[in-house]
C-alpha cells in the first residue's frame, strides 16, 4: 500500500512540472488526500490517532463548513481552531472497534510544513481485533478526495484507502 501511495505521490509531482506556470499557481497540489495512522497502544490499552491534511484544503473545508475565518498558523487563533477542527473531525471521522462504537479524544493539532497533523485517542482499548472507519474528511470540498488509513498493532502494519464516495475503512487484525 505504501509503495501504491508513493508512486501516486511520484506522478503527481512530475505531472505538476509539465503544468503551465497559472494552473499551478491556482492548485497548489493536484492530488487531495489525507492519512490517518492509528496505532494500537496496549501497555496504555489506547488507539493513538494522528490525521495529516494538506493545511490550505483543511483551512478551506473549515471555512466552507462552519462559515469562519481560519488561520491554523496564527497563535491567537489556535483556541478557535482547536474547537474548529474537534468539531469537523468528530462529524468526519466515526470509529468502531471489536464491533463497538467509540469516540475519540481531540489531543490537538500542529503545522508540519504544508500539512496539518490532528492528534486524538480512543481510550480503554484492551484489544484490536477489527476497526472499521468512516472517513469522509475533504469529501465536502473534492470529489477526488482519497483518505488512507495505516493501522498498526504489535509490530504489523496494516493499510487500506477510500476513494470519494466510498468512505469505509476496515482492517482486520
Amino acid at each position: 500500500m505504501q509503495a501504491i501511495y508513493s508512486k501516486l505521490l511520484l506522478v503527481s509531482l512530475i505531472f505538476t512540472c509539465f503544468l503551465p506556470a497559472t494552473s499551478v499557481k491556482e492548485s497548489k497540489h493536484p492530488l487531495h488526500v489525507s492519512t490517518t495512522e492509528i496505532n494500537f497502544n496496549s501497555k496504555e490499552k489506547s488507539l493513538e490517532i494522528s490525521c495529516r491534511i494538506f493545511t490550505d484544503d483543511f483551512e478551506n473545508v473549515l471555512t466552507k463548513s462552519y462559515n469562519v475565518k481560519t488561520d491554523l498558523n496564527k497563535p491567537s487563533m489556535q483556541k478557535a481552531m482547536d474547537e474548529l477542527i474537534k468539531k469537523y473531525l468528530t462529524a468526519h471521522l466515526q470509529y468502531n472497534v471489536n464491533g463497538k462504537t467509540v469516540n475519540a479524544t481531540y489531543v490537538g493539532f500542529e503545522k508540519d510544513q504544508e500539512a496539518t497533523n490532528v492528534y486524538l485517542e480512543i481510550g480503554n482499548i484492551t484489544s484490536l481485533q477489527k476497526l472499521s472507519i468512516n472517513n469522509t474528511i475533504l469529501y465536502d470540498l473534492f470529489d477526488d478526495q482519497m483518505n488512507i488509513l495505516h493501522v498498526e498493532k504489535g509490530g504489523i502494519r496494516k493499510s487500506v484507502r477510500a476513494n470519494y464516495p466510498s468512505n469505509a475503512l476496515v482492517v482486520n487484525f
